[in-house]
């Protein structure tokens, strides 16, 4: 079965006795395969909410500078911004010779250094900004003022999105499609008041994002030579 929103809903319908959809009648089914449908959405939820940096929300982003402007809104979708991974791309024509990391401010010591910069018109008195931060509405600051408008690359982890059409493809690998239908199976046995079922589809979820972890997140310290 194709590893898209119809194949997991039917996935959930075929454990519970009820007949799957097709293309043609998946967008209008009503009844219990409303709560099939949020129930993959749910467990796609659930699965995301429990680690900040799973690999398959790893994103990379190009932000383009303007030449006196030091705030920028980070993308709609971002959960979590790297800020070790800011670095300048390498440009001739901007004087930047190779591409360089920007070191990560706190927003305290940017607002003591850079505050007035933000009123400066001036875009001369502008140069290569050299520092990032974070403020407090989640924008992304850079500083000194950039004089020109240069590249910035950076990654950062996001939001999942909720699977809409039939077709929609959820970003959770593949090989973890199990992990989703337990989830959703949970969420299925708790709408019918099946507490019994509902535990042990839980006990399986849980039992398959540990499994997740232990494949897709390496929390073991490493050292690098200087």
């Amino acid at each position: 079965m194709a590893y898209n929103y119809l194949g997991l809903v039917n996935d959930v319908a075929g454990r519970l006795n009820e007949t799957p959809l097709a293309g043609s009648n998946f967008e209008v089914a009503t009844g219990f395969y409303t709560t099939i449908r949020e129930a993959i959405n749910t467990a796609v939820r659930d699965i995301n909410q429990r680690h900040f940096q799973w690999p398959f929300n790893h994103q990379k982003e190009t932000l383009d500078m303007e030449a006196g402007v030091m705030r920028y809104a980070a993308p709609p979708n971002m959960k979590y911004v790297d800020y070790s991974t800011f670095r300048l791309r390498r440009d001739e024509s901007l004087s930047v010779a190779r591409g360089r990391p920007l070191k990560e401010l706190s927003y305290s010591e940017y607002l003591s250094r850079f505050a007035d910069e933000e009123y400066e018109t001036d875009t001369s008195k502008g140069e290569q900004p050299s520092y990032v931060t974070q403020t407090p509405d989640g924008e992304i600051a850079f500083a000194p003022m950039p004089d020109k408008a240069y590249e910035v690359d950076y990654e950062y982890y996001s939001y999942p999105v909720d699977l809409i059409e039939a077709t929609d493809v959820p970003n959770i690998p593949e090989r973890f499609r199990n992990v989703i239908i337990d989830g959703a199976m949970y969420h299925c046995y708790m709408f019918r008041d099946n507490v019994e079922q509902a535990g042990m589809a839980f006990n399986r979820f849980e039992s398959g994002l540990k499994q997740m972890r232990l494949l897709l997140i390496t929390d073991s310290a490493y050292f690098r030579g200087v």
